[in-house]
């Protein structure tokens, strides 16, 4: 499973400021074990982000926003909703951001932040990845990442040491800011480049006490849950 929280709402407001039309999108995945998704997440953001100056074109839930077909046939249905919108607002990990912006042709925006497991956290069938930074900026970037798809994990930028839109380290692998710049150019959304975080706050990277102390992150923190006796206790 893939830890994820909701981001703060002012935060979700914020990055929606110009987006007036939205459509909420939701992952049946592992948001529903971290109890940040799930119907009745979508619900409440319906109701508070259905305001006067903003309109929520649709909501839907998809199994598992990780698989590109998936989301492309269920998406398939949302056609007429998503041809009102100017955005998509995905309440999901930040693979779940990535694999929905690379099936549509409006901004994908992150409703949650992904923590980082510190270990094994998930296998999916595409190749989007999440580092689980904990400070979700897909909505800046045009959905990609630049974390993972940047071999140097920049925030603020290519290098001076691509060349021909691919990457210094190595020459067959696209590089990702050129990519990003790309996909920005098509959306409209060149501004974007002038809000990025020029550094990497690693204090989101770590997970909190808070967020420790919590079923998402430890089973055993659930006063329903039992430990196992080990055979010198039976």
């Amino acid at each position: 499973m893939i830890v994820n929280i909701p981001k703060p709402m002012d935060e979700v407001k914020e990055l929606l400021a110009d987006y007036p039309r939205v459509f909420i999108l939701g992952c049946g995945g592992c948001p529903i074990g971290c109890e940040s998704g799930g119907q009745k997440r979508l619900d409440e953001l319906k109701a508070e982000l259905a305001r006067p100056g903003r309109t929520v074109s649709g909501t839907q839930m998809i199994d598992f926003l990780c698989n590109k077909a998936l989301v492309g046939a269920q998406l398939r249905y949302q056609i007429p909703a998503l041809k009102l919108s100017d955005a998509v607002l995905v309440v999901s990990c930040g693979v779940g951001v990535q694999a929905t912006s690379a099936m549509i042709d409006i901004p994908a925006l992150p409703a949650n932040n992904t923590l980082n497991s510190q270990g094994m956290q998930g296998l999916w069938p595409s190749t989007e990845r999440c580092d689980g930074c904990g400070d979700c900026v897909l909505h800046l970037t045009g959905g990609i990442c630049p974390i993972t798809r940047c071999a140097k994990s920049l925030l603020n930028g290519q290098c001076g040491g691509t060349h021909d839109g691919k990457c210094e380290v190595e020459s067959n692998r696209d590089c990702a800011w050129h990519l990003i710049y790309e996909r920005l150019k098509a959306l409209g959304k060149l501004d974007n480049l002038k809000k990025l975080p020029r550094l990497r706050d690693y204090r989101n990277w770590d997970v909190s006490d808070k967020d420790r102390g919590t079923t998402r992150w430890s089973l055993e923190k659930d006063p329903l849950y039992k430990a196992p006796k080990s055979a010198g206790n039976q």
